[in-house]
């Protein structure tokens, strides 16, 4: 698992993102007092449920393996110039 220089910033993103996808969707309302951790688990269930990213393997859905799935998953959706890319 090669990490990028910007997956914190790519990880926040697609947090960002994905609840935004989700609280459109109208799956879920996020409160303040849910953890980030949370918040990462549910965008990561969500994209899997809905088939826009491909599955962890079972057993392997460590935190560090779901920030980085997701930050691949948002790399993918940015411009080919965007500064996160490089």
């Amino acid at each position: 698992m090669k990490k990028s220089k910007h997956e914190a910033e790519l990880v926040k993103e697609a947090l960002r993102r994905g609840m935004e996808y989700g609280e459109q969707r109208g799956v879920v309302e996020f409160e303040a007092t849910d953890s980030q951790d949370d918040k990462l688990t549910f965008v990561y269930r969500l994209l899997v449920h809905d088939g826009l990213i491909q599955p962890l393997a079972r057993g392997d859905e460590s935190m560090p393996k779901i920030k980085h799935k997701l930050a691949q998953w948002v790399a993918k959706q940015l411009p080919e110039d965007h500064p996160l890319r490089q």
